[in-house]
């Protein structure tokens, strides 16, 4: 078992950057934002280190119930899986999911969305989270699991003032639920289920 609960690491690293970052003047977080976002713009200008950076910066501390949500699951994925396969769940899904979104938005998207700041943990929150839908028992509640889970993302696509995050929440957990599903039939291994 690893010592370190690199999740809740991770998950305090961007909450101190958080209350750093609200600390600076309002030019200097805007340019440190814009710099670690994954927008249209930056990615087209083939900014690609920006998939990575936009997952260490969120634009304000996060919630509590959420900071605490994201350290139950990136701790039992840590727990479950080890701290590499959750780390590579966690970067394929939010790198995977941005580049999803970019492609959509590249060819179509306005101004003002093309240099949207986008950075946060909730991709790779998803993606995660997803994957973990395999640590339950085959069959009616692992189903019933994914579905309500992808209903959940779902729904803010289909409204009105729906955002290209929201498609990015989206794509995120089926990317998730894709990879540890492939992994299972690939590797025939089984998972730890939760108890």
């Amino acid at each position: 078992m690893n010592p370190i609960p690199w999740g809740a690491v991770y998950a305090g690293g961007v909450q101190l950057g958080a209350h750093a970052l609200a600390r600076t003047g309002p030019a200097e977080r805007e340019r440190l934002l814009r710099d670690c976002s994954t927008n249209v713009d930056n990615l087209a200008a083939g900014r690609w280190e920006t998939l990575l950076s936009s997952a260490l910066v969120v634009e304000e501390p996060m919630p509590l119930p959420y900071a605490l949500l994201l350290v139950a699951v990136l701790g039992y994925a840590e727990y479950a899986y080890g701290a590499w396969w959750t780390a590579a769940v966690f970067l394929f899904g939010h790198a995977s999911a941005t580049l999803l979104v970019y492609g959509a938005l590249r060819r179509t998207a306005d101004a003002a969305t093309r240099r949207a700041v986008d950075v946060g943990t909730s991709y790779g929150f998803n993606a995660v989270l997803g994957a973990l839908t395999s640590a339950l028992p085959r069959g009616t509640v692992r189903t019933a699991a994914r579905a309500g889970l992808l209903a959940l993302a779902a729904a803010p696509v289909l409204k009105r003032g729906r955002t290209f995050t929201d498609a990015g929440h989206l794509a995120a957990l089926a990317i998730g639920m894709g990879v540890s599903t492939t992994l299972d039939c690939l590797s025939g291994t089984k998972h730890q289920k939760m108890t």
